[in-house]
């Protein structure tokens, strides 16, 4: 499959404006962007045809030239990262049989995470639009419930059925777990990766419908799929002792910094 990664990346976050132009620094002291880091993370991935970053900001895209990456400038009236995929393709013309969506708050996701939900998808071509879960170790699920009892939104959670289809996402850790029914609660929770792989087909009707209740309630994009019957695959990947964390609020850039100080082999 010819498959292509877009990031898409808004300067006007509501929760953290300017939030792409962000530096964190690694191990070696080397401070770069979010975007940038976003960026080398999806470069790192193999059997891909081309990497965009997807921006209505001449401010990113300016940033973004400047460390080489290829812009595509879309329209500001995109309301989430998904709407601005669709619109890249559109703008540029991409022929693609995959669009990959990594979302450019994501500069922790390894590439086997998009290795493997481009597999899934080629192994199933019935799959019109498929998204990582990650089991929750315990460090990621205190992240959680310190986000929570904090007041802040932090990262989503999702469920699934016997086969992997997903049944609801949400920002607040579910399902509940009782303390009294499990050891390790946090190993029943996962954490819903910020990644998509669409067929083109899945974003055309994506930009047809119109926002349903529980997408706006939960402000989850991918809602919009469940709510119009589309069937969202979970694949399960493995962080393999890495942790991963997107960068939702101001309180993430330490959280996600510790991760690539620690790493003292980090490519990005």
């Amino acid at each position: 499959m010819k498959t292509v990664i877009i990031i898409p990346a808004r300067y006007a976050s509501s929760r953290y404006p300017g939030k792409p132009l962000v530096e964190l620094q690694d191990a070696t002291g080397t401070r770069k962007s979010l975007i940038q880091r976003s960026w080398e993370a999806a470069s790192a991935v193999s059997g891909v045809s081309a990497v965009y970053v997807a921006t209505d900001d001449d401010r990113i895209r300016a940033a973004s030239e400047g460390f080489g990456a290829k812009v595509i400038m879309t329209s500001d009236a995109c309301d989430n990262g998904t709407s601005r995929c669709a619109d890249a393709v559109d703008k540029a013309g991409l022929d693609a049989d995959l669009v990959i969506n990594l979302q450019g708050d994501s500069p922790l996701t390894p590439a086997w995470f998009v290795e493997d939900l481009i597999a899934a998808m080629a192994a199933r071509d019935d799959v019109q639009m498929a998204t990582p879960v990650l089991r929750c170790d315990a460090e990621t699920y205190s992240h959680f419930r310190e986000d929570r009892l904090a007041g802040r939104v932090g990262g989503t959670t999702a469920v699934f059925d016997g086969q992997n289809r997903a049944l609801y996402f949400s920002k607040e850790v579910i399902p509940y777990i009782d303390p009294d029914k499990a050891d390790v609660p946090y190993g029943e929770v996962f954490h819903h990766v910020g990644l998509y792989a669409y067929r083109p087909g899945a974003l055309r009707q994506y930009v047809g419908w119109a926002p349903g209740k529980l997408e706006k309630l939960e402000g989850l994009e991918q809602m919009r799929f469940l709510e119009n019957g589309v069937p969202v695959l979970c694949v399960e990947v493995d962080g393999k002792g890495r942790v991963f964390w997107e960068l939702n609020n101001p309180e993430d850039v330490p959280r996600i910094e510790r991760v690539l100080k620690a790493d003292t082999g980090v490519a990005h």
